[in-house]
């Protein structure tokens, strides 16, 4: 049985046993792998540290005279042998770009459909501190406010979506190619959901926390210095359990394809051999730093040679090589990777053959499921002013945007899972409204009756000891909970037998009660959680 399948009938079951034998009979029929398998399918988050210079790597063709007046020295040129890559001529004039003359593998996987390109991408209140910045896009917030800032969006996505996974033996992400795990895997409650192997050998992977002597101490002391050394102690277990996960799978794991001898490359050929391995892990981070090129960006005055066509051609060969070889393993369906960077370099030229801190950048997306093609129009090259230090500020794209269309349309989260993730409070919207709906293919996109949350084994026990009545129930129609203990504002949240959300909000009680309507739903079992003031209650729902 699909681990996935397994997991939605277990807590299907879990419920079921609760009920009465006529429910069970009535619902033994269902099937609930209609939505097909996503238990193995990867993200692969590829972080360009340091501020990519996104106006070399995607060269806007219809304001090509704009852009080579803003960078005389470092501009890349539009003929001769070193002339940009013309990506695509069928595009619209306001989206006719060039790649970087590095970016031949960008320009294969582009060629053969696996590639999209997001023009302008930021978000709402831009920071040009790495620091800060790097946070930003680790923590899921936007500039502007600064909420779940002590956890990371990777970490509360995980928490939430595969909580019935967070007690495997496999870490939910994994890391490479920075010495520091990101905060970006930090979630609310559990600490323990990825684990980083950069500079460890994976086929001996071996924690370096394990410096307590072979064995824990026996007596914990109930204290603050405790409380940290009984984190130290669970941190070596959860290690050395996902160091035998990761060892088990490279050394089952293979690669098919020849990869570039380079850093990245190896990272990326790791991750494709664990990937082979059999690996559960569900998102991977690599890294490639070096793109705070505030001087010898190009090696001199109109040559494109330098640190920046370095950093491109190592991320061009790594990213085409890691897909070829998962696409001759005929592992390519399951995994999409996308190029990040904390933020873009300004318009103008600096001086010393070299770019400073800018606002917004391109981001790469990748894989077979990838809906090929450009999202957005060629950059503004207008706005870029001696009065706004010639920044380009226009935000075409949220970065949040991209991945929380991944969370869902990918890996089939629901919308409350991308609200606990990222939530916009800027325009106070979720960004389940905010998707980019082409950036994926339509036979991969996970269909919106799939999207599903995964309710705890908590969720189905029932407490006599009730505030609210729910009634009919059976219901037909309209679903009525009612209270005499509550005022103001209350939430409910319905879910099906399969832990799917299928219905929620939060209304002013009226006369006592709040009115839910049934009358759509197909007939079956349902959970209704509701939240008040006084807590959260749950209740079993039958739908006749």
């Amino acid at each position: 049985m699909k681990r996935r399948n397994f997991i939605r009938l277990a807590a299907s079951a879990s419920a079921l046993g609760l009920f009465p034998y006529e429910i069970k009979a009535m619902l033994r029929d269902i099937d609930v792998s209609s939505c097909g398998d996503l238990s193995n399918r990867k993200l692969v988050l590829i972080n360009l540290a340091g501020g990519n210079d996104g106006l070399n790597t995607v060269i806007p063709i219809n304001v090509y005279d704009d852009y080579a007046n803003l960078r005389p020295s470092i501009r890349i040129p539009n003929v001769g042998s070193n002339k940009y890559i013309e990506l695509d001529n069928t595009l619209s004039n306001n989206q006719l770009i060039g790649l970087h003359p590095a970016l031949t593998g960008f320009k294969s996987m582009y060629d053969q459909g696996w590639m999209r390109v997001l023009q302008s991408v930021g978000y709402p209140s831009q920071n040009k501190s790495h620091f800060e910045s790097t946070d930003l896009y680790s923590t899921g917030n936007d500039g502007n406010t600064w909420s779940n800032g002590y956890s990371g969006w990777m970490g509360r996505f995980m928490e939430k979506y595969y909580q019935g996974e967070l007690t495997s033996n496999y870490p939910l992400g994994v890391q490479i190619g920075s010495a520091k795990t990101s905060l970006g895997f930090h979630g609310e409650q559990e600490h323990g959901l990825a684990i980083n192997i950069t500079g460890q050998d994976p086929a001996g992977f071996y924690s370096e926390l394990n410096g307590l002597g072979g064995q824990p101490p026996t007596s914990i002391p109930t204290s603050d210095y405790g409380n940290q050394l009984q984190y130290i102690v669970n941190i070596d277990k959860l290690s050395n359990t996902y160091s035998q996960a990761i060892s088990t799978a490279f050394n089952a794991g293979t690669n098919s394809f020849s990869y570039p001898d380079t850093d990245l490359s190896n990272q990326l050929k790791t991750v494709a051999r664990l990937i082979s391995g059999g690996i559960q892990s569900k998102i991977f981070m690599v890294r490639i730093g070096g793109f705070d090129t505030h001087n010898s960006q190009n090696q001199g005055n109109g040559d494109i040679l330098g640190k920046h066509n370095d950093l491109l051609n190592e991320v061009s060969g790594a990213v085409n090589s890691f897909f070829e070889d998962l696409k001759l393993q005929t592992l390519a369906d399951n995994v999409v990777g996308l190029t990040f960077s904390e933020f873009g370099r300004k318009a103008k030229e600096n001086g010393n053959l070299g770019t400073d801190h800018g606002e917004i950048a391109p981001m790469f997306v990748f894989g077979k499921p990838v809906n090929g093609g450009v999202s957005g129009v060629n950059v503004n090259l207008t706005e870029a002013t001696a009065s706004n230090n010639y920044q380009i500020q226009t935000v075409q794209y949220d970065y949040r945007q991209t991945f929380s269309t991944l969370l869902q349309d990918f890996l089939g989260a629901s919308n409350t899972v991308i609200d606990s993730t990222f939530f916009n409070h800027t325009s106070n919207k979720s960004f389940s409204q905010l998707k980019i709906n082409e950036l994926l293919k339509a036979e991969f996109s996970v269909s919106q009756g799939c999207f599903g949350d995964t309710l705890s084994t908590e969720d189905f026990l029932f407490s006599d000891n009730k505030q609210w009545v729910v009634f009919p129930n059976p219901v037909r129609d309209i679903l009525q909970i009612l209270t005499l203990n509550e005022t103001g504002k209350v939430k409910y949240r319905l879910f099906d037998y399969n832990s799917k959300l299928v219905r929620e909000g939060a209304h002013e009680l009226t006369n006592n009660k709040v009115y839910i309507d049934a009358q759509n739903l197909p007939q079956g079992v349902y959970i209704l959680q509701i939240y008040s003031g006084s807590g959260k209650e749950t209740h079993k729902v039958i739908k006749i």
